[in-house]
């Protein structure tokens, strides 16, 4: 993934399966100011690890550059986010790792090259380490290059700098203070993504391919063997539960109520009420992977 070590932007903009979604931050970075959703044609985004993600790149292009225009004015550097689909996140252990990025990337594509179905040495990659009493943490993301470049480019034709690009799940956990095991399942067309984090920190991530039209019910059914692992391995009960999505999540809330005796809430910390400048009533959850992006708490 790309990294600029410039100031942060304060544009954002999510593309996912069935929208397009831009927002600009207050100036202090302490909430979104506006934003605005435009709505996709069919398949026009199609998320996958391999070439051909974007279908019609022109049209794409246009949304963008309507949706940033409306938000940003002059403003020409944006957070690009981009679908969880289009993306490897892992967790990784290490005994002991490099301090510097340098030397320690290319032990991490060693250790990625049998866990991704693509070339690791040449894909884009990001990742961050965590110092632990008994070795090292690492939290990688990675996409190919060619995938990656479908989405820059569909920035750079409307005029604009994507300085920053990450995937949705993980742009939105950044608006989340989970001090106590927080389970968040985030939904996106088919893709639904399930990360598990625990005193600010991320310990699980799964993303499941989940077939069309299935009810809530049979949506927390596919995501119950994430809450498993956790309690058996971690010794510890889920005890906060975050839905994202753009369709009602009533259904999946009682599903998952039933499972774990968690009431499920919807990702809004109260960092999202920004002025809707395309009336498309969008539900407060559906803006946290710009929010989280572009906000800090």
């Amino acid at each position: 993934m790309s990294h600029s070590r410039q100031r942060k932007p304060r544009l954002a903009c999510e593309i996912t399966t069935r929208s397009l979604i831009a927002a600009r931050a207050k100036s202090d970075g302490s909430a979104l100011d506006i934003h605005t959703v435009r709505r996709l044609d069919k398949d026009m985004v199609r998320p996958s690890l391999s070439a051909g993600n974007i279908t019609n790149a022109s049209a794409l292009g246009d949304n963008i550059s309507s949706a940033l225009s409306a938000v940003g004015g002059r403003k020409r550097d944006v957070v690009a986010v981009i679908p969880d689909a289009a993306v490897r996140v892992l967790l990784l252990d290490f005994d002991a790792l490099p301090e510097k990025v340098a030397e320690a990337e290319p032990i991490v594509r060693f250790r990625l090259r049998k866990s991704v179905p693509f070339d690791a040495d040449q894909a884009a990659l990001s990742f961050q380490s965590y110092r632990k009493e008994n070795g090292v943490k690492v939290l990688a993301a990675l996409t190919p290059r060619e995938v990656l470049r479908e989405y820059e480019s569909a920035f750079h034709t409307a005029g604009y700098d994507p300085g920053y690009v990450l995937p949705s799940t993980l742009a939105a956990l950044n608006g989340v203070h989970a001090d106590r095991p927080t389970l968040l399942v985030k939904a996106d067309g088919n893709f639904i993504s399930v990360a598990i984090a625990d005193r600010n920190e991320l310990i699980f991530y799964r993303m499941l391919d989940v077939v069309a039209g299935r009810t809530g019910a049979t949506i927390a059914d596919e995501v119950y063997p994430s809450i498993v692992f956790f309690e058996d391995n971690y010794s510890a009960k889920i005890e906060r539960i975050l839905l994202s999505s753009m369709a009602d999540t009533e259904e999946l809330k009682n599903a998952l109520q039933e499972q774990t005796g968690v009431r499920p809430d919807t990702l809004d910390t109260g960092v999202y009420g920004a002025e809707a400048l395309s009336g498309d009533g969008l539900p407060a959850s559906a803006l946290a992977a710009v929010a989280g992006a572009l906000t800090h708490q």
